[in-house]
């Protein structure tokens, strides 16, 4: 079924077909699932609850750090985190679902809600490190907001194109987001 919303997307994707796949009737996705959507959810709401629980966890033990482990480990802890994701994100499908076929669910907000996170994150880094461009009103929430979208773009735009993981790396934006000291 996943790839009927994967050819599709959600809105246009036929239970029908998905059905037929299946060897299945209909009836039962409805009787299982209840709808289209709840289909829907079953395959993307495990991977993106796993992934933005991870994604708060990293950006929690970052912030449990000392203002000089901070400093001092930023960039190491960034890359090896960042690699952690890339894993679990060319691990499965269902991230190229998510940003190509989850229009017209609750999941097509799937990288809005990453930027939140971050940005919510930048503050609390900022703050740590006294940042006067805040302060002073150089840097806004909506720079912050423009900037850490573009860079989750920049992220997961490989996984729109397919590309296999090695080629994507070449790719990648540098392992530092925003909140470790990009702005």
């Amino acid at each position: 079924c996943q790839e009927e919303f994967l050819s599709k997307g959600f809105l246009d994707a036929s239970l029908r077909t998905i059905a037929q796949a299946a060897e299945t009737s209909t009836g039962s996705i409805y009787t299982r699932f209840g709808d289209k959507e709840g289909l829907f959810r079953a395959i993307a709401e495990p991977v993106v609850d796993q992934f933005k629980a991870m994604f708060r966890r990293v950006q929690e033990d970052f912030h449990q750090l000392s203002e000089e482990e901070q400093r001092a480990d930023m960039g190491q802890y960034t890359a090896r985190h960042q690699e952690e994701m890339l894993d679990y994100i060319y691990a499965l499908d269902v991230f190229r679902l998510l940003l190509d076929g989850a229009h017209g669910t609750r999941f097509s907000c799937f990288l809005d809600e990453l930027v939140d996170i971050e940005v919510e994150y930048t503050y609390k880094y900022m703050e740590v490190i006294g940042c006067e461009s805040v302060r002073s009103g150089q840097v806004t929430e909506d720079l912050i907001h423009i900037v850490t979208t573009a860079y989750f773009n920049g992220m997961f735009e490989p996984v729109r194109h397919r590309m296999d993981k090695a080629r994507a790396l070449h790719y990648y934006p540098p392992a530092q987001p925003l909140s470790h000291g990009r702005i």
